[in-house]
C-alpha cells in the first residue's frame, strides 16, 4: 500500500517511517521544508512530498491509496493553531482524499475526545478539534480508523498494548508503540470504521486489534 504520511516529520510519524521501513507498505512524507526530506529519507520514507496541512494537498496525495494522519499543532502552539492543524488541517484532509479516491484513512486522536466537554479544562480546546475531525471522519464514507491514544511518553516501546473501545483508566503509551498500531491497522480488517482507546498493555498489538 502507497500511504501518505501526515506529521511525518513529528515524534510518531518517524516511529512510523522506521517501522515501515521494515514493511510491505511505502511511505510518502509530507514534508513543510526541503530540508527535513533527507533524514525521513533516512528513517525510511520511500519519498518525500512538499506541502502544509493548512493549504491544499491534493497534487502531494496523488497516487496514494491510504493516509495516516499523526499530525499535531503540539503543545507550545496557542489554541488557533490547534484549530488550523488538528482541525481544520484534518479535515481539510479528509476531504482531499475522498476527492483523489482513496479509501482508507487513520488517524490519531486522543483518549477522552468523544466528550471533550468531560476533560481538563485546559485541554478542551484540543479535545474539541479532535473530537471534529473524528466526526468528520466517521460521516466522510471513508473507511476510517481512529486511535485514541492515552497519555504519550517516549520510553522505547514494549509492542504490547491495550485496545478497548473505551479504556476506562488515562493510561500512558509510548510513542513508538503508537506507531506500531498505527502500521499494524493498516493490514488488520478488524479496526474499519472501528474507533478505540489505546494504552500500554499485555498483549502484542497484532493480537490485541485481532480482537477488536
Amino acid at each position: 500500500m502507497h500511504v501518505f504520511i501526515a506529521g511525518a516529520n513529528g515524534q510518531i510519524g518517524q516511529h512510523l517511517l522506521r517501522e515501515m521501513a521494515n514493511s510491505d507498505h511505502e511511505a510518502r512524507a509530507l514534508i513543510r521544508h526541503p530540508e527535513q526530506g533527507p533524514e525521513l529519507l533516512q528513517l525510511g520514507a520511500t519519498e518525500t512530498v512538499l506541502g502544509d496541512l493548512e493549504q491544499d494537498c491534493s497534487e502531494a496525495m496523488k497516487g496514494c491509496n491510504a493516509v495516516i494522519f499523526t499530525a499535531g499543532s503540539g503543545p507550545h502552539t496557542g489554541p488557533d493553531k490547534t484549530t488550523d492543524v488538528d482541525q481544520d488541517g484534518a479535515i481539510r484532509l479528509i476531504d482531499t482524499a475522498m476527492a483523489n479516491g482513496i479509501k482508507r484513512f487513520i488517524i490519531v486522536s486522543s483518549m477522552r475526545a468523544e466528550e471533550p466537554e468531560k476533560g481538563p479544562e485546559k485541554l478542551r480546546h484540543y479535545l474539541q478539534a479532535k473530537h471534529n475531525a473524528d466526526e468528520h471522519l466517521k460521516n466522510s464514507g471513508l473507511n476510517y480508523t481512529i486511535v485514541r491514544p492515552g497519555q504519550l511518553i517516549n520510553d522505547e516501546g514494549t509492542g504490547k498494548v491495550s485496545v478497548s473501545a473505551r479504556q476506562e483508566n488515562f493510561g500512558k503509551i509510548s510513542r513508538q508503540d503508537v506507531a506500531r498500531v498505527l502500521l499494524a491497522a493498516l493490514d488488520a480488517d478488524t479496526t474499519v470504521n472501528r474507533v478505540f482507546d489505546v494504552v500500554s498493555g499485555d498483549t502484542p498489538v497484532a493480537e490485541a486489534l485481532a480482537k477488536l
